[in-house]
């Protein structure tokens, strides 16, 4: 009676740790950044009893997507089965939907006529108000939203652009270009 012996070889890729680690936490924080500044967005229209825009829900859902698919990393990760296909799939899909609000976010800031933009430097930064009065209130809200919207817009630039780097970087993993 003979006995075979089958050995399995599964493949092991070599993540570049200090880049993968970079990663996550840069794209956690604009991610996290992102679900800040659209909630409160949200929290504020709700407060004046006028509609929410669509860019606001969708940034709020595609951070909180990010923050999951980041979540999942992290376990394969803890697990060592972190795959180059499963980080290309996920970060092209959350690509893609990053790109979209940041094209929105961007047509909002700096659109032609009536853009944030333009109304923060017409009623914020042309006419400061200073002193302890109501309209002194105002103003410090008036230039926080101004304020969210740029920090939202820049942490958006930054998760599109590491969204874009992690997939290179996994494509790389994959034809093992790290060692």
């Amino acid at each position: 009676m003979a006995t075979e012996i089958i050995t399995e070889r599964r493949r092991r890729y070599h993540w570049p740790e200090a880049q993968l680690n970079l990663w996550l936490i840069i794209f956690l924080a604009s991610a996290a950044v992102d679900l800040g500044i659209f909630a409160y967005f949200i929290v504020v229209q709700q407060q004046l009893k006028i509609g929410i825009p669509w860019i606001f829900t969708y940034e709020v859902t595609i951070s909180a997507l990010s923050i999951v698919f980041i979540t999942l990393l992290l376990f394969l990760i803890s697990q060592r089965m972190l795959l180059p296909g499963i980080v290309i799939l996920g970060s092209f899909i959350l690509f893609v939907l990053w790109l979209t609000g940041l094209i929105e976010t961007s047509i909002q800031l700096f659109g032609p006529v009536g853009s944030v933009n333009g109304n923060c430097n017409i009623y914020v930064t042309s006419d400061p108000s200073t002193g302890v009065t109501d309209n002194t209130l105002a103003w410090l809200e008036q230039s926080n939203i101004c304020n969210s919207w740029k920090a939202g817009f820049a942490f958006e630039v930054v998760g599109t652009a590491f969204l874009l780097w992690m997939i290179v970087m996994a494509w790389q993993v994959n034809r093992d270009e790290y060692d």
